[in-house]
């Protein structure tokens, strides 16, 4: 019985602690579901914060981009706005200078117009004069106002024909001094040499000066036979260890250095070998003239065209002009035509073609008649060149019109192969003489002030009193100033002549 009655109090006394434990352990998960609760709310508060913190930043970034963007805006505005102010006070001073000049144009009427009106009252007094005479007249007698007549109007006769006769002789005068000028200007391109020193002669070296008399053979025969066999002159003088060889004719020139160079090599000169050399030296040439030829018709990309015309272009090698060589100049000009005519939109293949024709004639105007365009436009059209291109070559220096867009494509690339720097040289004494010529060509029309040429010559600028010459005048005066300058002389490429006039208005304050 005392034994239940533990078992009771203990059961009772573990049920209460049970039930003790229960309430705080209840109590302990309270706490911490509280304690998460509050890490939570914790959370999504810094959260929403942080989320504030961001939109803030946004909005504020944005309302900078904006701010900048409408100060772009406003400095935009206020750009256009200054430069329509510019261009409006531009327009108003143009406006005003344009009245100036009408005032001034309209005074010079003005002027004109008082002038006029004396000549009417002049003309008036002389119309009074011949009625007054005339009424003299009236009362002569028939013979005496018929010899009257006569004499009168062979004095007026014999004054218009004395005027025409002066007119005439004039103009005679001026087409027989560009005819001659023309003639002289001919003999020279086909026989002179631009820079003799250059062209006209080659030098051979040799090993020792001993050579020089066994080229002079005996009595002179070797000497002979090789002029007589090469068309050229051969020069033995006190240069050391070197002859030179002299002949316009370029082709000529190459053939007797190249059998004088094996004629030296081999050591027996005589008659009958100077003849084979001789012989071989022109196959040489021959063959390096059609190899050239080619090689300029591959390079320039015009495929297609006639042997002879290959042959002619190879001979371009051998030719120069203002020290400038032919052959690498057509070659060169063929290539600058076909990239303008690209950028143009016209014919490449026609512009190449005709920029590598177009001095197709410097290869035998010294051997025929004529200018080297006109030459060479009779050979192209001879070997089937098209018409167009055969224009090309002849009026490239406006000896006939030109007739479409690549001959003018042409002549604007040879001059840009002829006067850009480096390709054509001339002596200090040639530049010098030639700057001086522009200037005093310039200056010696009535009206100018000032000329200066710049650019090396192949440009001068000349300054006119304004009060002696207008705007109508000054494109006339450009133009007469061009003319005389190509009359007169003698330029590689184009000079470009440029009339300035400025009128100044000066007022004092006081």
């Amino acid at each position: 019985m005392g034994q239940l009655l533990i078992t009771i109090i203990i059961a009772l006394v573990a049920a209460a602690l049970g039930a003790t434990a229960g309430y705080f352990f209840k109590q302990y998960q309270a706490e911490q579901a509280a304690k998460v609760m509050r890490v939570e709310q914790t959370r999504v508060i810094e959260a929403a914060q942080t989320k504030a913190k961001e939109t803030v930043l946004t909005a504020r970034d944005e309302a900078l981009k904006l701010h900048d963007e409408v100060e772009a805006e406003a400095k935009r505005h206020r750009i256009e706005w200054q430069r329509e102010e510019e261009r409006v006070a531009k327009r108003r001073e143009e406006y005003e200078q344009k009245l100036e000049r009408l005032e001034q144009r309209e005074r010079r009427i003005n002027q004109r117009q008082s002038d006029l009106d004396k000549r009417v009252n002049s003309l008036e007094k002389i119309e009074q004069q011949r009625m007054a005479e005339l009424s003299r007249v009236a009362e002569m007698s028939r013979e005496d106002a018929k010899k009257l007549l006569v004499e009168s109007v062979e004095t007026e006769a014999r004054e218009d024909m004395a005027r025409k006769i002066r007119q005439v002789e004039a103009e005679a005068k001026e087409e027989a001094e560009k005819r001659a000028r023309e003639i002289i200007t001919l003999a020279v391109q086909r026989v002179a040499s631009d820079q003799v020193s250059e062209i006209a002669v080659s030098t051979v070296a040799l090993p020792t000066d001993e050579m020089k008399g066994r080229i002079i053979g005996r009595a002179g025969r070797n000497i002979r036979a090789i002029e007589k066999a090469t068309g050229v002159d051969i020069v033995v003088d006190d240069t050391p260890e070197a002859v030179t060889i002299s002949s316009f004719d370029p082709v000529r020139r190459e053939v007797a250095r190249v059998a004088l160079s094996k004629l030296i090599l081999d050591g027996r000169i005589h008659p009958g070998r100077i003849e084979k050399l001789v012989d071989d030296a022109r196959a040489e040439v021959n063959q390096t003239i059609k190899e050239e030829g080619e090689r300029a018709v591959l390079e320039a990309g015009v495929p297609g065209l006639h042997p002879e015309i290959i042959k002619l272009l190879g001979r371009l090698k051998f030719r120069t002009s203002y020290g400038q060589n032919q052959h690498a100049h057509s070659i060169e000009t063929a290539r600058l035509a076909g990239i303008l005519a690209a950028e143009l939109g016209a014919d490449v293949k026609t512009a190449k073609m005709g920029g590598l024709l177009h001095d197709l004639g410097k290869a035998i105007d010294r051997e025929v008649e004529g200018t080297h365009a006109q030459l060479g436009a009779d050979m192209a059209k001879r070997y089937g060149v098209p018409e167009k291109v055969v224009n090309i070559i002849r009026s490239h220096h406006h000896e006939e019109d030109q007739t479409s867009l690549e001959a003018i494509i042409v002549e604007s690339a040879d001059a840009i192969s002829g006067a850009r720097p480096g390709a054509r040289r001339e002596s200090l004494e040639t530049y010098l003489k030639r700057v001086k010529d522009l200037e005093d060509i310039a200056n010696s029309f009535q009206g100018v002030a000032q000329s200066f040429a710049i650019q090396a010559g192949r440009e001068v600028r000349i300054v006119v009193r304004p009060e002696e010459i207008d705007d109508l005048a000054s494109i006339r005066l450009s133009k007469d100033i061009a003319k005389k300058v190509e009359e007169t002389m003698q330029y590689p490429g184009q000079i470009r002549v440029t009339v300035i006039r400025e009128t100044r208005a000066v007022e004092y304050a006081k």
